[in-house]
């Protein structure tokens, strides 16, 4: 029976096993981060996928995905009906329509998952506050 203000939930051994697997190799940056637990671990990947399918819900209709390359990804923005350029550069996303780093664009991409997942795996993986 879980504490107060806690619930459980059941995952199939094998997602079990893939979390404590990515949270054993990562304690040390996920604890920068507030994560000190699996369950912790577990709890701050969910609220990150919701903000992510959040993002995509609000703004999916709005700017779509075009291309996604080693440094770059093409948008497109229907409210603008533009072609959006988003480029890794200094180590940080820059967008050519806004001549940007932080608008709506480069917010969006920081919340696809395989941009997210790539700029995580070259130690960029960080969003915007």
């Amino acid at each position: 029976m879980p504490k107060e203000g806690f619930k459980s939930i059941t995952v199939s051994d094998y997602i079990y096993d893939r979390f404590q697997e990515v949270y054993n190799g990562n304690k040390e940056a996920l604890a920068t981060k507030g994560v000190r637990s699996l369950s912790g671990y577990v709890s701050y990947m969910l609220e990150e996928a919701m903000n992510r399918d959040e993002t995509f819900a609000r703004y999916a209709p709005k700017i779509e995905s075009i291309s996604v390359e080693d440094d770059r990804v093409i948008l497109k923005d229907n409210l603008q009906n533009r072609i959006v350029e988003i480029v890794l550069q200094k180590g940080e996303l820059h967008c050519f329509l806004c001549d940007a780093a932080d608008c709506i664009h480069v917010g969006y991409v920081y919340s696809m998952p395989d941009v997210y997942t790539a700029l995580d795996a070259k130690g960029m993986g960080r969003r915007p506050d």
